[in-house]
């Protein structure tokens, strides 16, 4: 009877009635076969396929269940990684509270069941499904649901470790490059697996960027998650020139061009959902290097109330958006989260009654209801030729993708002089930096105080882990040993958190990322500071006298709430 103990043997017996003679024709099928004793009552259709699961089920008080009822939610993917599924042989598929349930074909695994709880931090809670079920819904059914328009997204690592030596096509550096030979390649079954893969497993990790890079003798791919690149894996050199073809083919480029850099654009459906990807494309030495920039609008926040800011924040912010002209600038270091600042204020102004023009380059999100222009500076649409054109357009609101250059800030500040919000970013360390720019592009201070009624500064944090986040103390003296600004902060020790490292964030200690922000509301007395020609230092020292949040301030105040750590404070706060 092999696994069949004495009990389910009994159960299905009597269940489903077999006699005698069929019970010693499913042994001799066993036998010869050499396979188990219930596979042969399978094979031999005396009993259903998941007439093994129904006894599994009566012996251990649970129930047998139908999963193709089931609707795979993408999230519960992340409880745990693939190869525990495939080790353990279980399928989560619904999740309540700190309880899991899980599909299994064996109840009693009791040493896999406690290793699977442990590992994603739950209880659980089983139901039965037959083995070849099992089997189909993890190595199939995960797939489609990771899938992008067929079956083969899957796990990254599991999607290289099924390659052989027969499966890799040879193309050394060098040789001619056949365009035909190229498309060939690139529709290639492990190329497709591994493109999809790619691109899965970064939506999965919540990855903000994709990197591409050829090395002499290997392929690196990594994943920026949280400001942070992560290495994700290697897919064999023999294959990057069609998986390049691939993405090129995907992206709409010349994929017989490899001397100069290419940037396409294309959109997938994946993780029930649809994203858009920028695709950029550099000849580098030993190939062409793609770095894939992945624009989820699902994440895009709904107004400045979905930005989680302080409520300090987000007042001085609304009083700024609420005027009827004048410039607002949002500042920061490449990846700070401007853009999202800004599109999340032009959803806030939104409406009907308002005509909202933007000139951007690139166009990351296109929005409903706002009129979006993508510059092509090789044709003669700049930021400044756009933005003239935009004045003619009869617009309420207008949003510059960067001031640049001495032209494109003037014509914004003569637009936010005739009655335009304008809203624009400028790459400078701290919000009153945006000043002594603007004035080093060479707009007259008195212009530039009369327009600006708003600076503001980001920088995004990475939240850490509430799973395995770990208490830690922090003095005083510790924070001026770090140059914190500890004026008016009154504690001997405080309690904050360190990051840990669980299933849940990856074990890198932090899941997730929020933005701190410096705002210079511009009063009268710092107006006439500004037309006096007051630097830097200057404005920064009066606008915190009259009640500005420092970055280096806001960002400890985000330590001391338990969201992030020191630090990560100290990362992205250094330079200010």
């Amino acid at each position: 009877m092999d696994a069949l103990s004495e009990n389910l043997f009994t159960y299905i017996v009597e269940h489903f009635r077999l006699s005698e003679e069929q019970l010693e024709a499913a042994q001799e099928r066993a036998e010869a076969d050499d396979t188990s004793m219930e596979d042969a009552m399978i094979a031999m259709e005396l009993i259903p396929a998941e007439g093994i699961a129904m006894a599994l089920a009566h012996n251990s008080n649970s129930v047998p269940v139908d999963l193709s009822r089931f609707r795979m939610e993408p999230e519960l993917l992340a409880e745990l990684p693939v190869s525990a599924m495939r080790q353990h042989r279980v399928l989560p598929i619904a999740r309540v509270g700190k309880t899991l349930t899980v599909a299994v074909d064996d109840p009693f695994n009791v040493i896999a069941l406690e290793t699977v709880s442990a590992q994603a931090g739950m209880k659980l809670m089983t139901v039965i499904v037959p083995g070849n079920v099992l089997d189909e819904a993890i190595e199939n059914r995960l797939s489609d649901t990771a899938g992008y328009g067929d079956a083969d997204g899957q796990n990254l690592q599991s999607a290289l470790e099924q390659f052989s030596d027969e499966d890799l096509t040879t193309q050394e550096l060098g040789q001619n490059y056949d365009m035909d030979d190229s498309m060939e390649e690139a529709d290639l079954k492990p190329v497709i697996r591994i493109v999809n893969s790619i691109l899965v497993e970064a939506l999965r990790k919540r990855c903000s960027d994709i990197h591409i890079e050829p090395e002499r003798d290997t392929t690196r791919v990594r994943y920026r998650i949280d400001g942070v690149l992560v290495p994700a894996g290697s897919p064999p050199k023999a294959l990057y020139s069609a998986i390049v073809s691939r993405l090129k083919i995907m992206s709409n480029l010349d994929i017989a061009e490899h001397r100069v850099p290419q940037d396409g654009r294309c959109r997938i459906r994946a993780l029930d959902k649809e994203v858009d990807i920028r695709v950029s494309i550099l000849p580098l030495i030993h190939g062409e290097k793609i770095v894939m920039r992945i624009l989820d609008k699902s994440n895009l926040p709904k107004g400045l109330g979905s930005l989680g800011l302080d409520p300090h924040s987000q007042d001085c912010f609304g009083r700024a958006l609420s005027q009827p002209y004048g410039m607002i600038f949002v500042t920061g270091p490449t990846g700070s989260g401007k853009t999202t600042t800004l599109y999340s204020a032009l959803q806030e102004l939104n409406d009907p009654e308002t005509n909202i023009v933007t000139v951007e380059d690139p166009v990351e999100y296109q929005l409903m209801g706002i009129n979006q222009v993508q510059t092509h500076a090789e044709v003669g649409l700049t930021f400044a030729a756009g933005l003239r054109s935009i004045l003619r357009q009869d617009p309420d609101i207008v949003l510059v993708g960067e001031v640049r250059d001495f032209e494109t800030a003037s014509i914004a500040v003569q637009a936010a002089l005739t009655g335009h919000l304008v809203l624009s970013t400028l790459h400078t360390n701290d919000a009153p930096g945006a000043v002594s720019r603007l004035n080093n592009m060479g707009i007259e201070p008195f212009m530039l105080a009369s327009a600006l009624i708003l600076a503001q500064a980001q920088r995004l944090y990475r939240r850490v882990c509430p799973s395995c986040r770990q208490e830690a103390t922090i003095t005083i003296e510790d924070l001026r040993k770090n140059h914190f600004d500890v004026s008016g902060l009154d504690f001997d020790t405080k309690t904050v958190y360190e990051p840990g490292g669980c299933l849940k964030c990856g074990n890198g200690g932090y899941k997730g990322r929020g933005g701190i922000m410096e705002i210079m509301e511009v009063n009268e007395d710092l107006r006439e500071m500004i037309m006096k020609g007051a630097n830097t230092n200057e404005l920064r020292r009066a606008a915190i006298e009259r009640g500005m949040i420092t970055l280096q301030r806001a960002g400890l105040n985000k330590v001391f709430e338990g969201l992030t750590t020191l630090d990560d404070i100290l990362r992205i706060t250094s330079s200010v």
